[in-house]
């Protein structure tokens, strides 16, 4: 479903809803840009890429929430309620799972349940599936497009040059990747021991790799805490992870950002923050609940 022939014919269904989104917001007007913009989009697009009802797109976007959070997070009051609302989501996807067994299709959901590796999965490991689907199509892409905003408005000299030279968008989209890092951390199990920087790993142990270091790697990374969105190595960010666990769906998240600001820069001279960011409460997730803005017309 994110192989590059598929890539390309989705990138006319992500500028249809790339415009009708920008198209529908309040200029001149202020607007949480993380629910007007950042979820709409991503949560859109996940829907596509599960034919998933799409009355009820804001299901996974809640899911993806929950799924990431704890009872201090404020999305949830208890380990209770959590539970029950990922048994809520496994229970939609196994009616979804039922109605596409035996019926191939391009979507994620069809795949899984007629797939000669996963159709006889059992249900903890669909919904593992599901989770990392949901969080990995959401989460990422989702503050990646809300962090972007907040970085050009904190490196206003970054606009003036993106306004100057549309063409750096593309590379500016990785910079933008790099700089919010919306995952900050992954955790592996080594399969065998091993020593690195100077630290004894044991076959077994959990390591905890921190991609939020590594993209303020200033060995790598020149002013690493800055947004240049012209940085010829913004790419070699480990945000999407490394190897045989790189994000299968990053030329995705790549498209709809690229998409986005493409459209962005031939309708508003500024999408202006006018006031604090809201924060998630999450050591994994680097993200905003609220970004307060203002568009402003060509």
């Amino acid at each position: 479903v994110v192989a590059p022939m598929n890539l390309k014919l989705l990138e006319g269904t992500i500028r249809q809803r790339v415009v009708n989104i920008l198209e529908s917001l309040p200029v001149g007007e202020p607007f949480n840009w993380v629910d007007k913009v950042s979820i709409e989009l991503t949560t859109q697009m996940l829907a596509t890429l599960f034919d998933f009802p799409f009355e009820d797109r804001r299901k996974l976007t809640r899911w993806s929430d929950v799924a990431t959070s704890d009872e201090f997070s404020g999305i949830v009051e208890s380990e209770d309620q959590r539970r029950a609302e990922l048994t809520e989501c496994l229970m939609y996807f196994n009616e979804l799972w039922r109605q596409r067994t035996g019926k191939p299709g391009n979507d994620l959901i069809s795949m899984l349940a007629n797939g000669t590796a996963t159709r006889d999965m059992p249900q903890t490991e669909f919904l593992g599936n599901l989770v990392l689907l949901i969080v990995g199509g959401n989460d990422t892409t989702r503050n990646s497009i809300s962090g972007g905003v907040l970085a050009l408005n904190q490196f206003p000299e970054q606009y003036d040059k993106l306004r100057a030279n549309p063409a750096l968008i593309p590379n500016m989209v990785a910079e933008m990747i790099r700089w919010q890092t919306p995952l900050a951390y992954m955790r592996r199990t080594a399969l065998v021991d091993t020593e690195l920087g100077g630290k004894t790993i044991r076959k077994g142990d959990k390591v905890a790799m921190w991609y939020i270091s590594g993209n303020r790697d200033e060995t790598v990374f020149k002013d690493a805490d800055s947004l240049i969105i012209d940085r010829p190595n913004a790419r070699q960010h480990l945000s999407f992870g490394f190897g045989i666990h790189r994000c299968m769906g990053n030329r995705l998240a790549e498209m709809q950002l690229r998409i986005l600001w493409e459209e962005i820069m031939v309708r508003f001279r500024q999408v202006e923050v006018v006031g604090e960011p809201v924060r998630v409460s999450n050591a994994f997730v680097k993200g905003y609940s609220e970004l307060p803005v203002v568009v402003h017309p060509l």
